[in-house]
């Protein structure tokens, strides 16, 4: 009796609170006997390549995001093409040329099948990755922790990546929809947005909505990027810009105070300030110290539960880039 009473408890807990990783069979230190130095393994590979380059880091953050928004977080965009698929997620236009950190999740894995063969997903990789990054990055401040237990997925569809990933064009009520259908909230969204306050982004994505047309961009800040972007970037021309050009290599909310001073690429950045409950989630965020870090931390954790694949439905790929035959 007391047993089946328990399993009531976590069922009603479960349907009360969505966002719970148990929910979705995750929990934190889940290798802790059958691999318990994974999580040190990752950390030490990513410290290696963020502390070289920056914006590792800012891909590695954003390879997360891109994997669990599409086929949920299964190690999905990691696939390389192959005859039988020539056109996986990491081919899509939101993902291809732009997306970093590959060799990353490689030498991770590398090193973890050296400790623990065929034990640990690729999807649990780039999960431990992301969180790993976004620690050194905050300089410490972000600790997150990241459950695991998720398998990885044999499916990976360009188009999917298309269909999945909102676009840097996206006004408000896109964006809220966008985040809504994984199960993701509007303020899950304007805090996982405090993302673009590290890394890169290419000319091609906010010239044509943001500066070659009026908008509430700054001024000043317009004619800055005109000066480094080309009026009609094409694929032999198409610079690259800091995203936050005040702390470009800092995951801080920096970015919160350049959406308030209307010092940002996207439309979708710009869109935080459209309802007056948003813009007092940008302001929070811009002003309360610590607050933002601490939101990012639950969200990450919130995004990594994203139709996560049990059983039958997934595999530890031995490979990241191929699946299992």
């Amino acid at each position: 009796m007391a047993a089946a009473s328990l399993k009531l408890s976590v069922a009603l807990a479960c349907v009360l609170l969505l966002s719970s990783s148990a929910c979705h069979g995750l929990e934190v230190g889940y290798y802790k006997k059958t691999c318990p130095r994974v999580e040190a393994i990752v950390r030490d590979e990513v410290k290696k390549f963020v502390y070289k380059n920056a914006g590792i880091g800012a891909g590695l953050i954003r390879m997360f995001f891109h994997d669990c928004f599409v086929q949920g977080c299964d190690g999905s965009v990691l696939l390389d093409p192959t005859p039988a698929n020539p056109q996986p997620e990491k081919l899509s236009p939101p993902n291809f040329p732009s997306l970093r950190g590959f060799e990353v999740i490689d030498a991770a894995k590398d090193a973890v099948e050296k400790a623990c063969p065929g034990v640990v997903s690729c999807a649990d990789i780039v999960a431990f990755a992301s969180r790993d990054a976004a620690y050194f990055l905050s300089k410490m401040k972000i600790k997150i922790n990241m459950p695991a237990g998720r398998l990885d997925g044999r499916v990976s569809n360009s188009t999917e990546a298309l269909d999945n990933l909102p676009p840097p064009f996206f006004n408000l009520d896109q964006l809220v929809a966008s985040f809504a259908a994984k199960g993701l909230s509007a303020e899950d969204m304007v805090v996982l947005s405090g993302a673009h306050t590290i890394g890169v982004s290419h000319c091609s994505s906010f010239v044509s909505d943001r500066i070659a047309v009026t908008s509430d961009i700054d001024g000043g800040f317009a004619n800055f990027l005109r000066r480094r972007c080309p009026a009609n970037p094409s694929t032999a021309n198409d610079p690259t810009v800091n995203q936050d050009v005040v702390t470009p290599n800092a995951l801080d909310n920096q970015y919160y105070k350049n959406v308030l001073a209307h010092k940002v690429l996207f439309t979708s950045d710009a869109a935080l300030l459209t309802t007056p409950a948003t813009t007092q989630m940008v302001r929070d965020s811009a002003n309360i110290p610590g607050q933002w870090e601490a939101k990012f931390n639950k969200a990450m954790v919130k995004m990594g539960a994203i139709d996560v694949k049990t059983g039958k439905q997934g595999e530890i790929r031995r490979k990241c880039r191929v699946v299992n035959h």
